[in-house]
């Protein structure tokens, strides 16, 4: 355990930073495989609409720092990818 009080403070705010970003890369994920279920499903064109929302997330957290520029760019790649199949 921490002994000084800016340390206790900053296990705190890791902690809450940790929950936050745990949360939003839960959401890039369940709009990703939104758009897959729906390919399989054969919805072609609500799967266009969301891969947009899910583009426009994954572009989100990109900027924001919480995953890499290169994933996002390639989940989104991949995604275009299987939407022209």
């Amino acid at each position: 355990m921490a002994n000084h009080k800016s340390s206790k403070k900053r296990i705190i705010r890791n902690e809450k930073k940790r929950v936050q970003n745990k949360n939003f890369i839960s959401k890039v994920k369940t709009f990703v495989k939104k758009v897959e279920l729906l390919l399989k499903a054969g919805k072609k064109e609500e799967s266009v609409s969301q891969a947009k929302s899910a583009e426009s997330i994954l572009a989100k957290a990109a900027s924001k720092g919480r995953i890499h520029k290169n994933k996002a760019a390639r989940k989104t790649s991949r995604m275009y990818k299987s939407l022209k199949k």
